[in-house]
């Protein structure tokens, strides 16, 4: 028999790495609200029924005003998993119950698994478990999930639970309302009884939303005209006696029986007036004057060590094993088999020199991500989003936007993913706009190679002056757009701050080589397709001869077509044009282009001789232009097509992309010729 657990709480709970430790899965573990967009499912390891788990969207409650709560609320509702895991951080309690009690109404079996129980230890804080599992009438279980403790017995009690089909009925149990409210509460009930028949609703559930006058559940169950009014005239009744509207009223009944319950079972050794240890560094960290400055130093730093000494010997090391052991190996086969000389070609100067030339920057880029999942697994993201509201209330966006933007610095598919969690359409669309100038994790090859090349001393420096010019350019678009184009009222912005905490090793690792594994995946899928179609065009003219020089080629005399477009902006080589549509497909093929165009397949010391060969030409200048429009141009056709879908028009998505690719020329433009004014060509 097949069983379905949904696990459901509050964002930063910890629910994504219960999730994980439960499945084994290697999903993305993250500290800062909104990373789980949409629900994720897995199986259940170490168990031999076969359990299904599905990670809903962290959510504070079921009222559906997100497109998180709808998702979370709409499934377990209409799928009806066989138990509920109400994922609750038992640091803190009180915020994390209300949804729990939302739940226990659900009528479906709920299992709440106080998770980060180390940390109330270590507190010298005390939860009775026993009497709180006797207050809200479910089991309730002690765990750590970044510790792996408890998870067994929470999976083992809520397939105790489906087992035995013990639904949480607790909602009778767990008295959460009281005198006239239960009183309507119970008439309603009566009345809608043959209404959720049909769809197998739970009728207490049902009729607490419709004394809420809840839309989504009127228009679910095709509530009548009539028994609305009557409904009606409970809740007026209700608000008149207790002088407030209907939800304030249960709201505070819910807050009203939490308090009551947690007096109950909660010692803290530490009182509520106490400064913890994260609100002293929050004190800093948050400040109004140094937030901003502690970030970009922050930042700055990451790019200095990963571009620094580190980052030159990975490159070093890695440019040797692929361009003497293994390209040196593979020719002596190809010569010893008599392979034919284009086949030799193929392989040396089109699959191992494209391929070459961008692998040779995956460990940088995992230092760069193990870093970056560092401060998001610690809770300082959090604290960045919170900070960079200010900036962006400038812009006309809410701090909430930052979620998607800073998921761009990784990839810009999610990143524009993200921005559906945004309930104003304009704040979405703006920020669908601006996300992709947020430089992604694919661009850093192309900044890694032409840093080395004209920048060997101030790697770090440059790489991060590019990354805030990014910035710089969405700042600035965002003010032009919201006043000419996307007008509107800036979307409140409630975000928790978690508690800072010691990243685990093997969270940090998961998210470093999910991250990884996906320029790998593009190395041995897009790239490689990328590089044998870029040989071909390169290699042959359009009679289908070989030619040997690359100009009288099919790409050559594609990059001669083009090229005019960029010589403003000092690219004015048909090799640079050509290297910049390539990386329309992905932005690693740019760097794989330019080795394969720059003829240097068959040296040993590939990144060397690629830089000498860049070098011949740009300059220092015309690369700072070429690294500025890699950055701001249209992103890659996966980009595209999440714009699209995000979107949802095509005038939409062209304006964007349309934008994009204007203001990268005008940026590059700006440099180059500001450049040479001043003296710097």
């Amino acid at each position: 028999m097949s069983y379905t657990f949904a696990l459901v709480g509050n964002p930063n709970s910890g629910k994504t790495t219960m999730f994980n430790e439960i499945t084994g899965s290697t999903q993305y573990v993250g500290n800062w609200p909104g990373v789980t967009v949409e629900k994720k499912e897995g199986k259940a390891r170490k168990f031999k029924e076969d359990i299904k788990i599905v990670d809903l969207p962290g959510i504070y409650s079921l009222s559906p005003y997100t497109m998180e709560e709808v998702i979370a609320r709409d499934y377990i509702v209409d799928e009806k998993p066989d138990v509920v895991i109400n994922i609750v951080d038992a640091t803190n309690i009180e915020r994390n119950l209300y949804l729990t009690t939302q739940l226990i109404e659900l009528g479906i079996p709920v299992v709440v698994a106080l998770n980060m129980m180390d940390v109330v230890i270590s507190r010298q804080d005390d939860i009775n478990i026993e009497n709180l599992s006797g207050y809200l009438g479910v089991p309730v279980l002690a765990a750590s999930a970044s510790k792996g403790m408890g998870i067994n017995e929470i999976v083992e009690k809520a397939l105790e639970s489906a087992q035995s089909s013990i639904a949480a009925g607790s909602a009778g149990k767990c008295k959460v309302f009281h005198g006239a409210i239960e009183q309507s509460l119970e008439k309603v009930q009566a009345l809608i009884q043959p209404l959720v028949e049909k769809k197998k609703y739970n009728s207490r559930w049902v009729a607490l939303k419709l004394l809420e006058d809840d839309e989504k559940i009127k228009e679910k169950l095709n509530v009548p005209i009539t028994l609305m009014a009557d409904i009606k005239g409970f809740r007026e009744e209700l608000e008149r006696k207790y002088d407030n509207d209907m939800e304030t009223l249960i709201a505070d009944n819910r807050y009203s029986f939490i308090s009551d319950i947690i007096s109950k079972t909660v010692k803290k050794k530490v009182k509520g007036n106490s400064l913890t240890l994260s609100d002293k560094i929050d004190r800093v960290v948050t400040n109004r004057i140094l937030a901003i400055p502690i970030f970009l130093a922050v930042m700055f730093a990451i790019f200095q060590v990963s571009f620094g000494p580190l980052g030159s010997f990975t490159i070093d090391w890695l440019d040797t094993f692929i361009n003497e052991t293994i390209a040196g190996k593979v020719t002596s086969w190809l010569e010893a088999g008599g392979a034919a000389e284009w086949l030799k070609a193929l392989i040396i100067d089109g699959i191992l020199a494209g391929m070459g030339s961008m692998l040779v920057f995956v460990p940088q880029i995992m230092i760069v991500f193990f870093f970056l999942s560092l401060l998001e697994d610690s809770g300082y993201m959090a604290r960045a989003a919170f900070v960079m509201d200010r900036i962006l209330r400038k812009l006309g966006l809410s701090g909430k936007s930052f979620i998607p933007m800073l998921m761009g610095f990784g990839c810009s598919v999610p990143a524009v993913m993200a921005s559906r969690t945004l309930e104003n359409e304009k704040d979405r669309r703006l920020t669908i706009i601006l996300t992709p100038f947020m430089s992604c994790g694919a661009r850093l090859p192309v900044y890694a190679l032409f840093a080395a090349a004209f920048f060997a001393q101030n790697q770090g420096m440059v790489i991060f002056s590019i990354y805030v010019l990014g910035i710089v350019v969405a700042v600035l678009s965002g003010i032009i757009l919201k006043k000419f184009l996307l007008k509107g009222e800036v979307a409140p912005f409630v975000m928790e701050l978690p508690p800072y905490r010691i990243p685990t090793l093997k969270g940090i690792l998961i998210h470093m080589l999910d991250r990884g594994k996906g320029f790998v995946k593009k190395a041995g899928t897009v790239i490689f397709a990328a590089a044998v179609v870029i040989w071909f065009l390169q290699t042959f003219s359009g009679s289908l001869q070989m030619v040997e020089d690359p100009g009288e080629s099919i790409m050559g005399s594609i990059g001669k077509a083009v090229v005019p477009i960029f010589v403003p902006l000092g690219l004015d080589d048909w090799r640079a044009a050509v290297a910049l549509l390539t990386g329309l497909v992905a932005k690693e093929v740019v760097v794989s282009t330019l080795g394969i165009l720059s003829g240097v397949g068959e040296v040993a010391e590939n990144s060397i001789e690629l830089s000498a060969a860049l070098q011949m030409y740009f300059t220092p200048l015309k690369a700072y232009a070429f690294m500025a429009f890699t950055l701001l141009y249209m992103p890659c056709v996966a980009a595209f097509g999440a714009i699209k879908r995000e979107m949802n028009l095509w005038k939409w998505t062209l304006f964007t992309i349309g934008y994009q690719t204007a203001i990268a020329w005008i940026v590059a433009f700006l440099i180059y010729q500001g450049g040479n004014l001043l003296g710097l060509g």
